[in-house]
């Protein structure tokens, strides 16, 4: 069969859809991606052949980029996210449509969607034959998506050669990730606060990585002393963590949720909000949104004050530890590329 997925928007969607994709291409299918301009270079990274499409808010224009792929590469599945775009295309092709994203927050309306649905004869929305919800079913709300197929998130991301402390847990001391670099709010416009945050989690005898672009990396510099900066592989160096600071990024909370890791999150938008507020209500996570904070109060103060308290609590490393076990439980992308067959042979 031929898999065609679509992504958008930001480099979670890649990584999200890429170990369907690489199950579905291991069980002998062929696979297409595509993405915008900006995501095609980490698609190519992860090994995933992908095609570029216009980007988003540009509807009628992508559908137009998806209709003329299918003139030459007809799909018999067609995997899509948030966007009612891949659905128009499988009821187009009279293929299998899937929808596949993270069931946390309420779908938006789309004002494209009206005079799309005219022009392709619809006068609704295709329903989805699955929709597959890598949201851990303990963190969902209620009420959620009815009949949503649950899959195991597999973390993935890019690759370079591997160092050993990557993989190596330091002897005697606790490991803390800060992640998103320059993204954090908190940190981008507070002067030396991110210096200052550094400073309270070494002195509290954490060996601090941040993991952030090469140019941030060069940015910061030794600014902040006895510190590991740069690129680093999150799904290689979650499980040697016993912190993660970091924005709400779905593949960020991901990989250090597949590893037991508690989190501290910063959240930016208010999808990373209802993550962040639905991990803190697990017990796995502290949230920390720096824009309630008073005027008087220091933002990295807070945020320090919420590492230390998961570093010295057991209960958030406990209750992190649970959740990684129920996401282990879940059925792999491997299983779920089976039922797409059996469905596939029905339709």
């Amino acid at each position: 069969m031929k898999f065609l997925f679509t992504a958008g928007g930001s480099a979670a969607t890649v990584f999200g859809m890429a170990p369907l994709a690489t199950a579905a291409r291991n069980a002998g299918h062929e696979i297409l991606l595509t993405a915008d301009e900006p995501l095609m270079d980490t698609v190519a990274a992860i090994g995933i052949p992908a095609l570029e499409t216009p980007h988003p808010g540009m509807a009628a224009a992508r559908l137009d980029a998806l209709l003329a792929i299918s003139q030459d590469w007809r799909a018999d599945v067609v995997v899509g996210g948030l966007s009612h775009i891949p659905g128009l295309l499988a009821s187009h092709l009279k293929a299998l449509y899937v929808r596949h994203y993270w069931d946390i927050v309420p779908l938006r309306p789309d004002p494209d969607l009206p005079p799309l649905l005219e022009r392709m004869g619809l006068a609704a929305p295709p329903e989805h034959d699955m929709f597959i919800d890598v949201c851990p079913p303990v963190l969902r709300p209620e009420p959620c998506t009815p009949g949503a197929r649950p899959m195991r998130w597999i973390p993935i991301n890019r690759q370079r050669r591997l160092e050993p402390w990557m993989y190596n847990r330091p002897k005697g001391r606790s490991r803390v990730l800060i992640t998103s670099g320059s993204r954090i709010p908190a940190l981008r416009t507070a002067g030396d606060s991110l210096k200052y945050l550094v400073d309270q989690l070494i002195e509290a005898g954490a060996e601090v990585l941040m993991a952030a672009p090469d140019g941030t990396a060069e940015e910061l510099g030794g600014r902040l002393g006895d510190v590991r900066i740069g690129w680093m592989p999150l799904d290689v160096v979650a499980p040697t963590c016993d912190l993660v600071v970091h924005h709400g990024g779905a593949a960020t909370l991901a990989a250090f949720m597949n590893a037991g890791v508690p989190q501290l999150i910063t959240p930016e938008v208010g999808y990373s909000r209802a993550i962040g507020a639905s991990l803190s209500s697990f017990g796995g996570a502290l949230s920390v949104p720096v824009e309630q904070l008073e005027a008087s109060e220091n933002p990295a103060e807070a945020i320090a004050a919420g590492c230390r308290e998961i570093l010295s609590t057991p209960r958030y490393a406990e209750r992190a530890q649970a959740l990684a076990t129920e996401i282990a439980k879940l059925p792999t992308p491997a299983e779920v590329v089976v039922e797409l067959e059996a469905m596939a042979a029905d339709h």
